[in-house]
């Protein structure tokens, strides 16, 4: 299938078509560029919903029981689960899919696996050009899931527009979370599996520490004490994430939050470039290996090889 009539069919709400579209972006290349290019400007509308949290605390359910919740209003809703890739493959080992089964017959559903090739932070590169090829398609809603989070995991809060911090009663996360400057991560704070000895103190412990810190807006993120299983609590975690997205609206901070989000991508990509054209530049350069001859022999120590790289290659000293 020629990139034109991919990106025709795509618009006209074909699945087929934007299934193979994912995979050209996460493939990268000519033919990705181009398909962004062209569906470009058919992107931007839908609400991009992140949903993090550290393994076991449910996100996946969670996510099931949001899909099912946000339907309720008519809206379609595309989801990327992104999951560590395989070392052997690239591809994703988890397949948060098997867990959506009973969404596989709505049409107005897409849920794809994305692998985030050991990107730090839990997101994949292509998980910015995927949401666009969702948002070309018609989807009113995309909800990006992603592998755990970190101190230094921050990254979902670069692609969405709310973020929602999943947490268990009983596994240290919220006090963690406490500790490690993520409460300001959260536009919406949920503790999972509510139905837990110690849910509500969990709860409690987590809305205190929020009335103790300084946010940059107005917004006030709600915590949420939920059972995804049984969907107690899943529709005041809609509730709240619509409010989320209206106060962007009208405060004008979500253009704001897109073009931050806009700056991480753009650094990721001429970071991805630079990388590529360095890796093509060292393996012709004669002078380029004759450096690294000279730092494995123990001659030049890295530090002073890099800068005399970026001279010889970018024409100005590093920084």
């Amino acid at each position: 299938m020629d990139l034109d009539t991919l990106s025709t069919d795509l618009l006209s709400g074909n699945r087929r078509a934007l299934a193979r579209a994912i995979s050209v972006v996460e493939d990268g290349g000519p033919e990705a560029t181009k398909l962004v290019k062209t569906l470009f400007p058919h992107s931007g509308k839908a609400h991009l919903i992140g949903i993090t949290g550290s393994p076991g605390v449910g996100k996946s359910t969670l996510v099931d029981a949001l899909i099912s919740e946000i339907r309720k209003d008519g809206l379609k809703v595309g989801v990327l689960a992104i999951d560590p890739s395989s070392p052997f493959t690239g591809g994703a080992i988890l397949g948060d899919r098997i867990r959506m089964q009973g969404h596989t017959l709505d049409k107005n559903v897409f849920i794809r696996s994305m692998a985030n090739h050991n990107h730090a932070g839990g997101v994949a590169l292509a998980t910015y050009d995927a949401v666009r090829m969702l948002e070309a398609s018609g989807y009113d809603v995309v909800l990006i899931e992603t592998v755990g989070v970190g101190q230094s995991e921050l990254a979902i809060t670069q692609t969405a527009d709310t973020t929602i911090l999943v947490l268990m009663p009983g596994s240290g996360d919220d006090i963690q979370a406490i500790k490690s400057g993520i409460m300001e991560v959260g536009d919406i704070f949920v503790v999972n599996k509510g139905d837990l000895p110690g849910a509500d103190k969990s709860a409690s412990e987590i809305s205190s520490s929020l009335e103790l810190t300084t946010f940059a807006t107005a917004w006030r993120p709600p915590v949420i004490t939920a059972v995804s299983e049984s969907g107690k609590g899943v529709d005041q975690i809609w509730k709240s994430a619509k409010a989320h997205k209206a106060f962007l609206d009208e405060s004008g901070l979500i253009l704001e939050r897109r073009k931050f989000k806009v700056q991480a991508e753009l650094s990721e990509l001429v970071a991805a470039i630079a990388r590529d054209n360095l890796r093509t530049s060292m393996e012709k350069s004669q002078e380029v290996q004759k450096i690294l001859h000279q730092v494995a022999s123990h001659e030049l120590d890295p530090h002073t090889a890099a800068q005399g790289l970026v001279h010889d290659l970018f024409g100005q000293p590093a920084t």
